[in-house]
């Protein structure tokens, strides 16, 4: 098999959001030559497979590369969405990201890209339709792109037993449930199994689409906390929820005395949401929803919790605590692929790789892009990793206090660093940079909302010691 070579100064290992934010970002602040390699036939890594119905959590315009927007910045006229920022479907997110390669990274001609390959152990990389192996000689550094790529339902193998006769789909099936109306087999029930966002988008389509919430169950192993996303919107007439909002967060990190008086404070102040309000949430992963969606859910009646499922049989379902009954003629929809992979954090820069990963939750592409700034303008690895330090991702409730202790850290070292705090005012996905920067100095009732906000991080970094204490005894 024929052998090629190419030499470049960065090897980005993954074509998706991370690796195009921070292959634009890098292309912005240096002359370097960057070589992407990716396994998909085409940029935008997961959202490539991702169902139709999909969309992101929060608005288009801050999600995506620092230099090309992605939206219109309209605000949503109808549906569950309605009267705030619009929100890119995964057709419109894969589409954009076609763009970035092809107007923004391509033309620049110092981006080759080699899409359906994969990096072998020793850093080449091999094509999966001719299995020509390419050697690479990195000038600089490999950049792995690939260490938190999500689980999708429509390659996620599930991990419980499924009998003969079980009619078992993932989301990105139920467009095409037209074809079963035709064959006279569609479905009249319908089980949806799942507690993240991929579960509740679908009990919203499926609501949306004219099945009755009667017709539908929800297996809920856990509850979960929801972000209210009207705290999300970064337009100005959002200031006093948006940032106002923000410092509402951060008042109840400084008085919470406990994990559970936390969340209860979230939630009075409208930053949080729960499903059923009797019940505290176990689970947390930064889901965001609009009210309307959220009342929707609330349609639903027919919710098991009863664990995760063990086995789906024809006539029952069994569960870690219990068994159920299933009717006849019923689609299961697996949504329990999981969105995110919790692995422990590992230093950014290490050597001559650079891992991304979150440093302000929940703005994947930001910490990308802001990644790629450090890596051009430091050369410390010290102050790289100071200034990177990887936030970890929330899994259960008390988890929280440990990651907004760690993103109010990396927030104060950017803040006093005068180069970066003024890229960071200028990034487009920084969410809140738009509304902070465009405060009237005269406009004394937006000033007071600013300064509390500055004075709510000094206690919040104050009492988080406390909170994390607090969680790690809850959580022994």
């Amino acid at each position: 098999m024929r052998t090629d070579h190419v030499e470049t100064d960065y090897l980005i290992i993954g074509a998706g959001a991370v690796g195009l934010a921070f292959a634009d970002t890098l292309l912005s602040e240096t002359d370097a030559h960057i070589t992407i390699v990716d396994r998909r036939g085409k940029p935008g890594g997961h959202w490539n497979d991702a169902y139709a119905f999909v969309t992101l959590h929060q608005p288009s315009s801050f999600y995506g590369v620092n230099s090309m927007p992605l939206g219109s910045g309209r605000r949503d006229t109808i549906g569950l969405n309605r009267g705030l920022y619009e929100l890119a479907s995964g057709a419109e997110v894969v589409g954009y990201f076609d763009r970035v390669m092809n107007q923004r990274l391509l033309p620049s001609g110092r981006v080759s890209y080699h899409p359906l390959s994969n990096v072998l152990e020793d850093g080449s990389f091999e094509s999966l339709l001719s299995g020509r192996v390419t050697q690479v000689t990195v000038r600089r550094k490999t950049v792995d792109c690939t260490y938190f790529s999500p689980e999708v339902p429509a390659t996620h193998t599930p991990h419980f037993e499924v009998g003969t006769g079980v009619r078992l789909v993932p989301p990105n099936a139920l467009p095409g449930l037209w074809q079963s109306v035709e064959r006279g087999a569609a479905p009249r029930h319908f089980v949806v199994i799942g507690a993240g966002k991929t579960a509740m988008d679908t009990c919203v389509w499926l609501q949306q689409c004219g099945a009755p919430a009667e017709a539908i169950q929800w297996v809920l192993p856990r509850d979960s906390w929801l972000f209210n996303r009207v705290g999300t919107q970064n337009g100005p007439e959002f200031f006093f929820e948006a940032v106002g909002g923000q410092a509402d967060q951060l008042e109840a990190f400084a008085k919470a005395t406990s994990v559970d008086d936390l969340y209860l404070r979230l939630e009075a102040c409208g930053t949080l949401m729960r499903i059923d309000p009797q019940r505290m949430p176990q689970m947390f992963h930064f889901a965001t929803l609009s009210v309307g969606e959220l009342e929707v859910l609330r349609q639903i009646r027919d919710v098991v919790r009863l664990g995760r499922v063990l086995a789906l049989r024809v006539d029952e379902m069994v569960l870690q605590q219990g068994r159920m009954p299933v009717a006849p003629g019923t689609l299961f929809v697996d949504c329990t692929a999981s969105a995110v992979r919790f692995k422990p954090c590992a230093p950014v820069f290490e050597g001559r790789r650079i891992t991304p990963q979150l440093l302000r939750p929940p703005l994947v592409t930001f910490s990308a892009a802001l990644t790629a700034y450090v890596e051009a303008h430091y050369d410390d690895p010290a102050d790289q990793n100071r200034l990177c330090s990887p936030v970890p991702f929330t899994h259960t409730p008390e988890d929280y206090p440990r990651t907004m202790l760690v993103a109010l850290t990396n927030q104060f070292h950017w803040s006093q660093d005068r180069a970066l705090r003024e890229w960071i005012r200028h990034s487009r996905l920084d969410g809140l940079a738009p509304l902070v920067n465009g405060v009237d100095k005269d406009d004394a009732e937006k000033q007071a909302v600013l300064a509390r906000l500055h004075g709510q991080v000094r206690a919040a970094a104050a009492n988080l010691p406390k909170l994390v204490a607090a969680a790690e005894v809850s959580a022994a």
